[in-house]
This record gives structure tokens, sequence and C-alpha cells, in this order.
């Protein structure tokens, strides 16, 4: 028998989707999007910005959901330079399975980044792709 906390662990974030029915954490609300904090963060003040509607590609967002997306992250920003002070930031959409994504409901991950976090920074998120992230000028 599953106990209620294996059960929880093992929920398809999907079914239903997560971003339309327990949207955690929130931090700042708009009409057409929100933010909030990532449950499995990368690094202190890992959030999420989510348009409300259910679409699963960003290229499927509208002009107006792009905007209201891109002002969320930059309100964010102010908010996580208060909080954690981070010296840099990644920004980030997963858009597809061969992407990574595994949420289908649009996120942006914000992703701030603090020296020394990992040995060699240079290339950013091009260390999606392993081994491509490090290159010569």
């Amino acid at each position: 028998m599953q106990s209620s906390s294996d059960a929880t662990q093992k929920r398809d974030p999907n079914d239903p989707c997560l971003f339309c029915t327990d949207p955690r954490g929130l931090s700042i609300q708009h009409e057409l999007a929100f933010s909030a904090r990532d449950s499995y963060p990368t690094s202190p003040g890992h959030t999420l910005v989510i348009p409300r509607r259910h679409v699963a590609s960003f290229f499927e967002l509208t002009a107006e959901e792009v905007a209201a997306c891109m002002h969320l992250i930059q309100e964010e920003k102010k908010l996580i330079d208060e909080e954690f002070s981070p010296d840099g930031y990644n920004i980030g959409v997963n858009v597809g399975l061969a992407a990574g994504q595994s949420i289908f409901h649009v996120h942006i991950h914000i992703i701030p980044r603090y020296k020394g976090d990992v040995e060699k920074p240079q290339g950013g998120v091009r260390h999606v792709i392993p081994k491509k992230g490090h290159y010569t000028r």
C-alpha cells in the first residue's frame, strides 16, 4: 500500500496541470501571469514566471502574455536582488520534451547565479548540451 507521501511524490504534474491547479509559493500576480518560487530550486531565489493561460510552448503565447511575463521577470529580479544579492542570472525556457520540458505549461526560469557556484561559468546556458559550454574565442 502506498503512503500519502509516496503518492504525492509520484504525482504527474501534468494531470491535472500543477500550474493551473496548485501554484505554490506565489510571489507576484498579474492578470496574464504570475510568479512563484521553484519547488526544486537550482539556486537560492530560483523563481518561475508562469502565464495564466494553459499552453505548452512559449511560442504559443500572445504578445501581451510575453510582455506580462517579461514585466514579471523584471519585478522578480528586484525582489531576488534585495533578498539574495546574486552576482548574475540565467533566464530560460524549456520548450518540448527534447529540451527537457517536464511540465507542459509554459514557465520561465529565473535562476540567480553566485560567484563560485560552478567552477567555470563561461558558456552559461550552453551547458544544457554537455561539452558545448566551454569554447575558445
